[in-house]
């Protein structure tokens, strides 16, 4: 298997990327009233599942220092 050039390479970071659409189009249709509210955090949530796999792949091989 050959390794991952980028992130988006990955196939978890695909089906983490497709969750995302997913989450979106669904929170298309609630209630105006909770863009603020339940949509946004629906969206942040979903969002921030493939950014922390970006964010890991970023740091592979290199060891976190103060």
């Amino acid at each position: 298997m050959e390794k991952a050039k980028t992130f988006e390479e990955l196939t978890v970071w695909q089906k983490a990327h497709r969750v995302v659409l997913g989450i979106y189009r669904a929170t298309a249709g609630f209630p105006k009233h909770e863009i603020y509210g339940l949509t946004s955090q629906f969206r942040r949530s979903a969002v921030s599942i493939p950014a922390n796999i970006a964010e890991g792949f970023k740091k592979r091989g290199k060891p976190d220092h103060e």
